[in-house]
């Protein structure tokens, strides 16, 4: 297995057809058809089913594209690395979160960056709490920062904190005129909200059984930047982690605190073992203050007691004005 023939599998992937990666790598079709032939033989199983000039992915592919990507992200990244060390540059920093940090308050923590930390490359990806935790595990992440749970011993934890959900309602809204948004609000109504059943829906779910409510409609989405936009037509309710909504300005949405305490719990993570630059160290200290200045509720636990944080439910479904 070669450098190249990954190099074309994932051109080949994104691109749709062999054409079109021949074009986005500047080689000649057979080329791009003998290395992913090649990178057949070597894996032992077919990547793609061919009815004549098109291709479609097999489900082995699908499952190989992931691991590749990152393999090849991985290389990069080293690459980078030997060439920032050969020049004595500061070397790139490589964040991953989930959307509602990268979209959110991330870019507010990078932009209070001192320049004297900030190298010439940073690396933000948004992706899923699970792949986040891995990227920091495989090192192709200096830290991540994800939802709860996250259980690993590779893991180093530089913060547990906990904020509770908002609701988003369009300005337009009879709701929009409340200062707080009870549960019995969203009886009949549409609710759109988070999708993974094991992480805030799951809270989400509690406080909507406690209360006795049953919304018209659920919508879900893997992130609250899109339930926040989706609110923002007037489509529904929308119930969301404090760090999108807080951290990313939207017109035509106003954001209200909920009557039950529905918390939304994450925090900030590193490969254990391994030293981090000043500007890493820097940048985790920034999330943590523009997160306690940005979420109201804001609360920070013991970094060492994460099994006992994510099992808790921290009282939801219990009413907010009782905490």
């Amino acid at each position: 297995m070669e450098i190249k023939q990954l190099e074309v599998f994932l051109a080949v992937m994104s691109a749709g057809s062999i054409t079109a990666a021949a074009r986005l790598l500047d080689r000649s079709q057979s080329q791009v058809t003998r290395l992913v032939q090649e990178l057949e033989a070597s894996v032992g199983f077919p990547l793609f089913e061919r009815n004549g000039p098109r291709i479609t992915p097999t489900s082995k592919a699908i499952a190989f594209h992931a691991d590749a990507e990152r393999f090849l992200t991985g290389i990069g990244q080293l690459q980078e690395r030997a060439k920032t060390i050969a020049s004595s540059e500061l070397g790139p920093i490589e964040i991953a979160a989930i959307p509602a940090f990268a979209s959110g308050l991330l870019p507010l923590a990078l932009a209070e960056m001192p320049e004297s930390l900030l190298p010439r490359s940073i690396h933000l990806r948004s992706i899923s709490a699970e792949a986040a935790v891995q990227s920091v595990l495989a090192r192709t992440a200096d830290l991540c920062v994800a939802s709860l749970p996250v259980e690993h011993p590779g893991l180093e934890v530089h913060g547990l904190f906990q904020s509770p959900c908002v609701a988003a309602v369009a300005v337009d809204d009879p709701l929009a005129a409340k200062p707080t948004i009870s549960m019995e609000d969203f009886a009949d109504r549409c609710l759109i909200t988070m999708a993974n059943p094991f992480r805030l829906r799951r809270r989400v779910n509690q406080a909507l059984e406690v209360a006795g409510v049953r919304p018209s409609r659920i919508v879900d989405t893997n992130a609250a930047l899109n339930a926040l936009q989706l609110a923002s037509t007037g489509f529904g309710i929308a119930i969301v982690e404090p760090a999108t909504a807080y951290g990313v300005e939207l017109k035509n949405v106003e954001i209200r605190p909920l009557d039950m305490n529905v918390p939304f719990l994450w925090g900030i993570f590193s490969a254990a073992s391994r030293p981090l630059p000043d500007g890493v160290l820097e940048l985790i200290q920034l999330i943590i203050r523009i997160s306690a200045a940005r979420m109201p509720g804001f609360i920070a636990h013991d970094p060492g007691h994460i099994e006992r944080v994510a099992d808790a439910t921290f009282g939801a479904g219990q009413h907010a004005q009782e905490h």
